[in-house]
């Protein structure tokens, strides 16, 4: 297993929030405002900013099918990207917060 997968799989382990981002994505920003506004905790990885960015990103497409950002994890489950964010916000999104600690 590469280092990047193993980088990428301890932070989603470790942290009930994770968005994988890059700093002038219109739509990572989008989902950072959503769980900001929420008051939401949660780890964000600028890989437009790491070293190990694009070796992240091809690591997570063989975790969780997508390449695209933001990639975000809650509870140790994919979500999806900022429209399947989106479309739970007001639904379910505060109680997958509160089960993960991040509320």
């Amino acid at each position: 297993m590469s280092d990047a997968k193993i980088r990428a799989e301890q932070l989603i382990r470790e942290n009930g929030v994770v968005v994988f981002s890059k700093s002038y994505c219109p739509y990572c920003t989008s989902s950072k405002k959503v769980l900001d506004n929420l008051g939401a905790k949660y780890e964000v990885l600028e890989l437009d900013q790491d070293a190990e960015g694009s070796a992240i990103q091809a690591a997570l497409e063989e975790i969780s099918k997508q390449r695209t950002v933001p990639n975000i994890f809650i509870n140790q489950k994919h979500i999806g990207g900022n429209s399947d964010l989106q479309a739970i916000k007001s639904s379910q999104l505060p109680a997958l917060l509160k089960e993960a600690g991040a509320l």
